[in-house]
């Protein structure tokens, strides 16, 4: 494991969504998904660097100087195999649609910036049992309950982790309902939404992908985080967090997901 927290100061590069398109359609049979990410809600806490490199197999990537963490809660929908139509998406189907509570970091490999995801939370068993295998993902099962339509004014959710019962709690509200924009250029929270590649590690698997969408459309949002006994449960250093912004978007119909790469 890499203890070191003092990772190069590289920022993510300019428009990084076209950057990821390009990237991803260089490799042949790229992507291998796709599926719709919508009512997204990310959640961004401070954490202290040192505490949270121990629990990273990559070096973090830290802006001037400090380490985040992102509760991102949001729904799949119709995943499906992006070769052979209505067929092949019937096959998926058991683990199409289902709810997400990911854990993630923010690391940098080979001066690639992409996000690490310390755990996720799933709603579907099936789909619990295949992450790891898979793509080197750490999938736990959990009971989510999420209202994220801020069509009706509130966002709010609930996460429980099945087998500890420790959960999370939020609620909150955008800043400016119905007024979606991209991230400005070079801002935090550009720095913080616009990733296109996960470095995982579960199992002794060590792992790799990417994703491509358009930019993110989203706002910000007023959140409050009730119970963080699941965070703290998990990793103890999350009780001296401090959750500093959050933003939502209504998301995408279409996200392209590539293939699991191993990292040596």
């Amino acid at each position: 494991m890499n203890t070191t927290a003092t990772a190069p100061a590289i920022r993510c590069t300019s428009q990084p969504s076209a950057a990821a398109r390009q990237r991803m359609l260089s490799r042949r049979g790229e992507p291998l998904l796709i599926a719709g990410w919508r009512r997204v809600l990310m959640m961004h806490l401070e954490v202290d660097a040192v505490s949270l490199q121990r629990d990273v197999p990559f070096p973090l990537h830290l802006y001037e100087g400090r380490a985040f963490v992102s509760l991102v809660a949001f729904t799949m929908e119709g995943m499906r195999p992006r070769f052979g139509g209505a067929w092949t998406a019937r096959l998926l189907r058991p683990i199409a649609t289902h709810d997400f509570l990911n854990v993630r970091t923010y690391v940098v490999r080979d001066g690639e910036p992409g996000i690490h995801f310390l755990a996720e939370w799933l709603s579907n068993r099936l789909a619990v049992t295949l992450g790891p295998t898979t793509f080197g993902l750490p999938y736990h099962y959990g009971r989510l309950a999420y209202d994220l339509n801020c069509e009706h004014g509130g966002l709010r959710g609930t996460a429980t982790d099945a087998d500890t019962r420790t959960g999370l709690a939020f609620n909150g509200e955008l800043d400016s309902p119905g007024r979606f924009q991209r991230s400005e250029a070079g801002s935090f929270t550009e720095w913080l939404m616009e990733r296109y590649t996960a470095f995982n590690s579960a199992g002794g698997r060590r792992r790799y992908f990417r994703v491509w969408h358009p930019p993110w459309l989203q706002c910000a949002a007023n959140i409050k985080l009730e119970d963080q006994s699941l965070l703290v449960r998990h990793w103890p250093w999350f009780a001296e967090s401090q959750l500093i912004g959050a933003n939502y978007s209504p998301g995408f119909d279409e996200v392209w997901m590539g293939r699991p790469h191993g990292i040596r």
